[in-house]
């Protein structure tokens, strides 16, 4: 391929894009999940996204789960997830594309029948059209 004249362009500096991953590819992977309309109902205007290992760790619960530690319910810890991140993104006293926010979960263990304190982050980035899109992960993710 030819190289842009447009000494200005990011193809001229980088040259031809090798190759893209969209949010919506993620999505439709099961690399992110869609929280679905908890999301706004907990007053997040924002597209959300939660990653794969934090649903894992923070969200996933099955009636097996249940059975073995301390009833509760997938839609119940949902909830949580997501407003405690509405919460911090109201509270927040800052301007930053990184939150970092606190809840309480049973660690999905198999024996664990108390709450433990967890750390998330959210992180608020371009979506696939350029629009603000918010992503919550574990705070060893990138």
């Amino acid at each position: 391929m030819s190289k842009p004249s447009n000494p200005q362009s990011a193809e001229y500096f980088f040259g031809d894009v090798i190759s893209t991953y969209t949010r919506a590819q993620a999505i439709a992977d099961g690399v992110l999940i869609d929280p679905g309309d908890v999301a706004k109902e907990a007053g997040i205007l924002w597209p959300v996204a939660i990653t794969a290992e934090a649903w894992a760790d923070c969200v996933a619960w099955t009636d097996a789960d249940s059975e073995r530690q301390v009833y509760q319910d997938q839609s119940g810890r949902l909830w949580d997830v997501v407003y405690m991140a509405s919460h911090a993104i109201r509270t927040c006293k800052r301007q930053s594309s990184e939150l970092s926010f606190q809840m309480y979960r049973v660690p999905r263990d198999g024996t664990s029948v108390e709450s433990e304190l967890m750390t998330l982050k959210l992180i608020v980035g371009p979506g696939d059209a350029g629009e603000p899109v918010i992503t919550m992960l574990l705070p060893h993710q990138n």
